[in-house]
């Protein structure tokens, strides 16, 4: 009877209950920690000890109950004795549950919890009931298995609430819980279906690496701080409809195997879902200032339905379509509420705006009444695939009239892209009004631009959209004309003198400008050079041959002479008229004009009617469809 007993296997370093064995005979021992002054845990007391102990305790006892099997009568007798008069639920100081094992019903109701709650590597073999408990301090889980239901509902953790690697093999149930302190769920493991919906987080809510394999319900859900939700697995539906991220809400490399919905939810801060990885069709919506979706896989159909948001698309996958679009009003709940939206009052405005889509494919993206005046292009594939719909808006050139170095420039508006105003913002001669980059983006030239305007000139036009295809082949023709790199100088010069006369045929206004000028400037040259001074007459000389009757006439005109007097009179500006319009539609004019005036209409003969045509081209363009 002497012989020391041997600890349990895997006892810890607590003094461990001894106590005899049912034949009454033998000593043996469990992971229980001793009641303090008797030699056993609370569990194998006898009935007379355990009585008096439990007598002795008041309301707000600290209590270490370590390793203690618990059985549901005997955990109702503990909370029993240290129900508190006032609120008829247990009141329990520093409570330390840890490595404790309840056989029944773990019934926790009501229970106020005033100094820290210590469940670490707890085993719940039947529902763990917490509801309307109150942790006043930190209430800690850490490694616990709840084998039956879980209830946590109406708990208030007025400290902590550390459930890191903990284990709920039924529902767990934390609706209308009130975390003050940081929620810490890392690596735990939702085996059914959890439900947060109600429950408020007033610290951080930390829910990194935990695998739901059931349904994640955090409907109507606040989180007054950041969220995380990074690598998160959510094998079944994640519901997160009228959530409010106060903060950020982080999903960073979190996997969504079958989720249907993710929202309608509301974030004041930014919604990271970089790395993150959707296998299902899955629709997204979410009122928030900021999506980030670097990296992001998206494995089946998707459609991102956006209010406020800006979009960082940056090397994300889409092996189906896609759909970003912009939310004109307020989301519909599944009660049929709108989606509160104060979280986000002081928001400039409910515009949804991509800032990029580099490393994209985007033969399966599809963009719907979204701001890319600020989108980065370059890089992105099969830009000449995207599909536009509704409205879609682009940044524009600088307008009104700027001072480039010595000479006032105004731009004929059109539609541009960012990183032509990145560009056009480096160069030490260009004038005021382009934006210049922000610090993330990287600088690219002409030679990176021509194409990303050639492409998106060709998805206007597989859209039949020809007007707005025309103001891309302006770009592209602009990137090549400033490209010095792959752009050869004779080239170059063509490009000069096509935009300078006609706006690479987009101009009309340009054209018939230089078409009038050119046809004064051929009005004053042929009244002062190339009309003659005076209409030639025809002569007729006769020659009688000798010896017969037959008279022969030859008749010759004198050539046109140049004139010496009288140049700029009305007559001659009619006729000059007449030669220069007749040159311009009809090709020939008819008149006797002298040697110089001769070669001046052989001139308007060949670049009026250009112009003329560049300005039918540039009218066509703008209203062909």
């Amino acid at each position: 009877m002497n012989t020391p007993i041997p600890p349990p296997p895997g006892a810890p370093d607590w003094e461990y209950c001894v106590h005899r064995a049912d034949n009454g005979d033998d000593l043996v021992s469990c992971p229980g920690v001793r009641v303090s002054g008797q030699a056993a845990c609370l569990a194998h007391l006898p009935d007379a000890d355990r009585d008096a102990y439990l007598a002795g305790l008041a309301p707000g006892a600290d209590i270490d109950h370590r390793g203690t099997p618990f059985t549901e009568s005997l955990l109702g007798a503990l909370l029993a004795a240290l129900r508190g008069p006032a609120t008829g639920g247990p009141l329990l100081g520093e409570a330390q549950f840890d490595s404790a094992t309840f056989q029944g019903d773990a019934g926790f109701d009501s229970a106020t919890f005033k100094g820290n709650a210590h469940f670490g590597s707890v085993t719940f073999k039947r529902a763990a009931l917490f509801r309307s408990a109150i942790f006043q301090r930190d209430a800690g889980f850490k490694s616990a298995t709840f084998q039956g239901d879980a209830g946590f509902q109406w708990a208030t953790f007025q400290g902590d609430a550390g459930f890191k690697s903990a284990t709920f093999q039924g529902d767990a149930g934390f609706q209308w819980a009130t975390f003050q302190g940081d929620a810490k769920f890392e690596t735990a493991t939702f085996k059914s279906d959890s439900w947060f919906k109600s429950a408020v987080f007033k610290s951080r809510a930390q829910f990194d690496s935990t695998t739901f394999h059931g349904d994640a319900w955090f409907d109507s859900t606040t989180f007054l701080l950041t969220a995380y939700f990074d690598s998160a697995t959510f094998e079944n539906n994640a519901g997160f409809e009228s959530a409010t991220f106060q903060g950020d809400a982080w999903f960073v490399r979190a996997v969504f195997e079958r989720a249907l919905s993710l929202g309608p939810a509301v974030c004041a801060g930014s919604v990271f879902l970089s790395g993150a990885m959707f296998g299902s069709p899955v629709t997204l919506s979410f009122a928030a200032r900021q999506l980030l979706c670097q990296r992001t896989r998206w494995s089946s159909m998707v459609e991102l339905r956006l209010r406020y948001a800006t979009v960082v698309f940056t090397d994300a996958v889409l092996e189906y379509p896609l759909t970003i679009g912009a939310q004109a009003d307020p989301f519909i709940c599944f009660d049929g509420q709108p989606a509160a939206e104060q979280a986000l009052a002081n928001a400039p405005d409910t515009a949804v705006r991509i800032a990029s889509l580099r490393g994209v494919d985007a033969a399966h993206l599809v963009l719907a009444d979204v701001d890319l005046s600020k989108c980065l292009f370059t890089g992105t594939v099969h830009l000449d695939q995207l599909r536009l719909e509704g409205t879609c808006s682009f940044a524009t050139v600088p307008s009104g009239t700027h001072w480039q170095c010595w000479r006032p420039v105004r731009f004929t508006q059109r539609r541009t892209l960012a990183e032509e105003h990145h560009w056009r913002a480096r160069q030490p001669t260009t004038g005021q009004g382009w934006n210049t980059a922000v610090a993330v983006a990287a600088h690219v030239g002409p030679a990176q631009l021509a194409p990303v305007y050639r492409a998106l000139r060709k998805s206007f036009e597989d859209g039949k959209n020809e007007p707005g295809a025309a103001d891309f082949y302006y770009g592209e023709m602009e990137m090549r004309r400033h490209d010095r790199t792959s752009t050869t100088r004779a080239e170059r010069g063509l490009l000069h003198g096509y935009w300078l006369l006609s706006g690479y045929g987009l101009r009309a206004s340009r054209a018939l400008g230089w078409l009038t000028a050119g046809m004064l400037l051929t009005i004053m040259l042929m009244m002062g050079f190339g009309l003659p001074q005076e209409s030639p007459k025809q002569e007729a000389t006769g020659t009688v041959p000798s010896g017969g009757g037959r008279v022969t006439f030859e008749i010759d005109k004198d050539d046109p002479q140049n004139p010496t007097r009288d140049r700029f009179t009305g007559k001659r500006f009619e006729k000059a008229l007449n030669v220069t319009l007749n040159s311009v539609v009809f090709r020939s004019s008819g008149q006797d004009l002298t040697t110089a005036g001769t070669y001046i209409e052989m001139t308007s003969r060949l670049l009026e009617p250009t112009l003329l045509a560049l300005a039918v081209l540039a009218i066509r363009g703008r209203i062909k469809r």
